[in-house]
C-alpha cells in the first residue's frame, strides 16, 4: 500500500496518513489538509511509526492522525 502524508492548514503541527493522493477521507474540521509526501509500499514510514498500524488505521477509518511532542530540553 502506497500512503500519503498530509499537513493541517488549520491545526498546527497534525498531520495524518491517508491511503489515497485526495486525501478524501480525512476529517473535513481540521482541514483543509495538503499532501506533503508519500511513502511507497517498500519504505518505512518516518518517526518509527508502525507501518502495520498505519494500514489498520486506514484500513478501519481511512485515516490517521499524528502529532509529534514538542520537544524539551534535556535537564543541566
Amino acid at each position: 500500500m502506497r500512503i500519503y502524508i498530509f499537513k493541517s492548514e488549520t491545526r498546527k503541527g497534525l498531520q495524518a496518513f491517508a491511503g489515497d493522493l485526495a486525501g478524501s477521507r480525512l476529517p473535513q474540521q481540521h482541514g483543509p489538509w495538503t499532501a506533503t509526501g508519500a511513502i511507497g509500499p517498500e519504505k518505512a514510514p518516518p518517526h518509527n511509526f508502525s507501518r502495520d498500524a498505519i494500514e489498520g488505521a486506514i484500513e478501519a477509518e481511512g485515516f490517521q492522525l499524528w502529532r509529534l511532542a514538542k520537544k524539551t530540553a534535556a535537564p543541566a
